[in-house]
Parts: structure tokens; sequence; C-alpha cells
């Protein structure tokens, strides 16, 4: 299954916070691959380009440079869950994906009242974002 990532941020001590398009967030450790992959030593070496990683397009994976990068599903079934407090939520836009639905459905059950706002849905400037329990009660499991 692919796990589109989101966001990534850099911690201390060659840790990485991975944040999912389902609402879980990872810790994904570079330690274990920097001892079986030397290039990715380099990342120890250059704190500059360790902080550069970036999401590559479509949240397939992460990328530093054209050398280095690491797949979602990597990223995904080697990392850490951790708890926060943005865990279940995803944008409107993530959620039709994973639903296979429009997004004027989800805006439709807002208007409805099948989403309850401040609960289920909450919008912030102009995107809104779902609960994932929300989502399950409305459509069932996730198709994608």
């Amino acid at each position: 299954m692919f796990h589109k990532v989101n966001n990534v941020e850099t911690l201390p001590n060659c840790v990485l916070s991975v944040k999912f398009a389902e609402g879980i967030t990872k810790t994904y450790d570079l330690k274990p691959i920097m001892k079986k992959w030397k290039q990715f030593s380099a990342l120890k070496e250059d704190v500059t380009l360790y902080e550069g990683v970036k999401v590559d397009q479509g949240g397939y994976g992460i990328s530093w440079n054209d050398e280095l990068d690491l797949s979602c599903n990597e990223l995904f079934d080697h990392g850490k869950t951790v708890k926060t407090q943005f865990d279940g939520l995803m944008s409107f836009g993530d959620a039709t994906l994973f639903w296979d639905l429009n997004e004027s459905t989800l805006r439709k059950a807002v208007e409805y009242g099948k989403f309850l706002k401040g609960i289920d849905v909450c919008k912030f400037g102009k995107q809104w974002v779902v609960t994932m329990d929300a989502m399950k009660r409305e459509y069932g499991e996730r198709k994608k």
C-alpha cells in the first residue's frame, strides 16, 4: 500500500519526523541505514545537506539530492509511530484519494450535517481537514 508523505522534519541525532497523509506520524532513525549504505553517512557529516530534506513530488518519498532518497514505504514500514495531537487528521484532498470521492461530496457532507464542524471537520484558511474516524464512519474503510 502507498503511504503518501505529507511532511518531513529533521530532528537531532539523525532522526526524521515524517507525517503521512492518513494522519500518522512516525520517526525514522537514519543511523541504521547510514551503517548499511555508506552514501547516507554524508548526512551526518553535512548538517546543511541533512536539514535540506524535502518531500518528493506526489509524496512517494523524501530526498536530499539526486543520490540520497528514501521511499514512502521504507519510512512507513521502518519508522516508529509516535502520538501527536494531529493524529488521525487529513485534508479533504487526501481523503478523496483514499476513499475515491469528489471533494464536493465532502463539502456537502459538512453542509448537510454528516460531519460535525469542530468535531469531525475543521477549516484552516481555505483548507478543510477531516478525522479518519469520521471518514470511516460515513464511508467505510478506505479504498486505496
